[in-house]
């Protein structure tokens, strides 16, 4: 128990610190602003919830991480979630509707839970329930896309619900960026990024680190452009090696230890835009924050996964609770056991640690198709 609050305060402060570097990148908007600190104290009274039930004995996260749908209509280079067979271009079927994932949305809020990242495939396919999260004001909703699919109406829509945080994937310049996704991508994006800083909407960009981009990404050059264009939030993913042969471009030690003194020097030198890592320096952190530790996985079909990079499960939201769910048999055991903090080469232990993760879902009995 101790343990768990200790992770819980750890964590509380993270969520402010989010909060007071994001009003700081916008202080200069006033309408932004304003949200802001609407949501400052939407996140301390959720805090607080959160560290009521860790005092009861209940450990909530702090984040979710919400897969939409699995439909695409990129095929990017390695991409984890196609080798996952998590994503293809076919029409899903039995995905939770925009009333089960408005539910879940709900429940989120009133467990205490302040950030939910929409992900897919591609979330803006799924308008129903990016409008149902727009609803949601005291969630902050990172939409994570490729940026084909924004139009006016998604502008106008991001410009009424500012709890809307569109974080467009980019993989450094024009020739990386079309390279792993598509001719045409770079200009795109830009293009998007033009229109939100004339309508004075926040943003932000994503960026797949891997063993060829790292110096170009981490450079004061390319985040200066991204700043330029208006975007106030960069999060840097280190590459997980999910498809054969491209275990060479993940990120090792020296790589990692690479990002991590580039986001700190981009921090003190850029106070007009936050820079966030996943996973981040794990070791700082106490281990791997899958598994509920500070956040989970929940699939376009409503399986609760201990990350994207983990697709495993024993529990369904669309049957039980999402509260139920944070105390997955998989979880627990993930949570009680050394697999979160064992020593491993890439960025995601539990890929690479799969085999156990596996062994572990099997004892369990209620394993889901993945």
């Amino acid at each position: 128990m101790e343990k768990n609050t200790e992770l819980q305060e750890y964590l509380a402060k993270g969520v402010e610190q989010i909060v007071s570097d994001s009003l700081h990148a916008v202080l200069k908007d006033p309408k932004e602003s304003a949200f802001m600190l609407k949501f400052a104290a939407a996140s301390r009274k959720a805090s607080k919830r959160r560290m009521e039930l860790e005092e009861a004995g209940e450990h909530i996260p702090s984040f979710l991480i919400a897969s939409i749908t699995s439909r695409c209509n990129l095929h990017c280079a390695g991409c984890y979630s196609r080798c996952n067979e998590a994503t293809d271009d076919a029409e899903p079927v039995k995905q939770l509707t925009g009333e089960e994932w408005k539910k879940v949305f709900l429940e989120a809020g009133d467990l205490g839970i302040s950030y939910i990242i929409l992900a897919g495939g591609e979330p803006l396919l799924r308008r129903d329930v990016i409008e149902a999260a727009g609803g949601i004001k005291d969630i902050i909703f990172p939409v994570f896309t490729n940026g084909t699919f924004i139009n006016e109406r998604y502008f106008d829509l991001f410009d009424k619900c500012r709890n809307l945080i569109p974080v467009m994937s980019i993989e450094g310049d024009k020739a990386h960026t079309d390279s792993r996704r598509g001719e045409g991508i770079y200009d795109r994006l830009t293009a998007n990024m033009e229109e939100f800083r004339r309508r004075h909407l926040i943003f932000g960009a994503s960026v797949t680190v891997t063993t060829e981009n790292i110096n170009s990404v981490l450079s004061r050059e390319f985040a200066g452009e991204l700043m330029s264009r208006g975007c106030k939030l960069i999060i840097y993913v280190e590459y997980v090696p999910a498809a054969p042969d491209t275990g060479y471009l993940a990120p090792g030690d020296p790589e990692r230890e690479v990002l991590r003194a580039g986001i700190e020097k981009l921090r003190r030198e850029c106070d007009e835009a936050m820079f966030l890592a996943f996973p981040g320096d794990e070791k700082e952190s106490g281990g791997c924050f899958a598994a509920g530790r500070a956040f989970f996985h929940i699939n376009s079909h409503g399986g609760a996964e201990p990350c994207p990079f983990s697709p495993y499960s024993d529990i369904n939201v669309r049957e039980t609770s999402l509260r139920e769910a944070a105390q997955s048999e998989l979880f627990l055991a993930l949570r009680g056991g050394e697999l979160l903090t064992a020593e491993h080469d890439g960025g995601c232990v539990l890929y690479e640690k799969r085999a156990q993760v596996e062994a572990l879902l099997s004892k369990s009995g209620k394993a889901e198709a993945v």
